[in-house]
C-alpha cells in the first residue's frame, strides 16, 4: 500500500489527478494490474488514499511547527501554523492542489474517511484560539453584527468541535481560516502573476500579521 501511494504521488505530480491510472501504477510497480486491484479497488479509491495522505502530512507538518513554539506565545504559534501551511504547499503543489484546488470531475471524497484528516489544521487553529482566550490574551473585536442564521451556525459548530469560544472569537477564526488558505492558494496557483511581488515570503508574513490582528492575537511582551 505504501508503494502504491508513493507511486500515486509521483503520477499526481507528473500528470495531475485526472491522469491517475491504476494500470500505470501497476506498470511502475512491475506487477499486473489485477494485483493492484486486490489492494485498491478503483481510481477513486486511489484518489481517496492520496487525499488522506496529503491531509495527514500537512497536519503533521503544522502540528510539529506549532508544538515547537512556546505555548504561551499564541501569536507566534499562529504564525508557525501559517508558515507551515505555506511551506508544505510550496513543496507539494500537486498534492495541495488535490485537496484545496479544483475538484476532480466525477470524484467525491467520502466524508467518513476524509473529514477527520481534512479538519486537522483548522482544529489546530481553534486550539490556539481557545488557549489564547483562556489566557485572556486576545484583544476585543470590533463589533460586527451577526444574523440569527449565523449565530445558529456558530452554536452548531461550537458544539461539533467542542470549542469553548464566544461568538466573536469563533467568527473571527472562521474568517482567518479561509483567508489564510486563500493567501497560500494565490501564491501556489500563480494568481498574483509572475512579476507582481519580488518577495512573496514577506508578503505572506504581512498577511499573517493582518490575520493575527483580526483574530486578536497580541504580541508577547518579551
Amino acid at each position: 500500500m505504501a508503494d502504491i501511494v508513493a507511486i500515486g504521488r509521483e503520477h499526481l505530480a507528473a500528470g495531475g489527478a485526472e491522469a491517475l491510472s491504476l494500470r500505470a501504477v501497476a506498470r511502475d510497480l512491475g506487477v499486473v494490474s489485477s494485483a493492484v486491484y486486490r489492494y485498491v479497488a478503483s481510481r477513486d479509491e486511489l484518489l481517496t488514499l492520496l487525499v488522506i495522505d496529503a491531509y495527514d502530512e500537512l497536519g503533521d507538518a503544522v502540528d510539529a511547527a506549532v508544538d515547537a513554539v512556546d505555548a504561551a506565545d499564541h501569536r507566534a504559534r499562529f504564525f508557525a501554523l501559517g508558515r507551515a501551511v505555506r511551506a508544505w504547499a510550496r513543496a507539494e503543489p500537486a498534492r495541495y492542489g488535490l485537496i484545496f484546488g479544483t475538484p476532480v470531475p466525477g470524484y467525491h471524497a467520502p466524508a467518513e474517511r476524509t473529514t477527520q484528516p481534512g479538519t486537522r489544521v483548522v482544529l489546530t487553529l481553534v486550539r490556539i484560539l481557545v488557549e489564547a482566550h483562556r489566557a485572556a490574551a486576545l484583544d476585543e473585536a470590533t463589533e460586527v453584527p451577526t444574523t440569527a442564521g449565523l449565530v445558529g451556525d456558530l452554536d452548531r459548530i461550537r458544539a461539533e468541535i467542542s470549542a469553548d469560544l464566544p461568538d466573536d472569537v469563533l467568527a473571527r477564526g472562521l474568517f482567518v481560516w479561509p483567508a489564510l488558505f486563500g493567501a497560500v492558494s494565490f501564491e501556489v496557483f500563480g494568481q498574483y502573476g509572475t512579476d507582481t511581488f519580488t518577495d512573496p515570503e514577506s508578503l505572506f508574513d504581512h498577511h499573517l500579521a493582518l490575520l493575527a490582528r483580526t483574530a486578536g492575537f497580541r504580541p508577547t511582551s518579551r
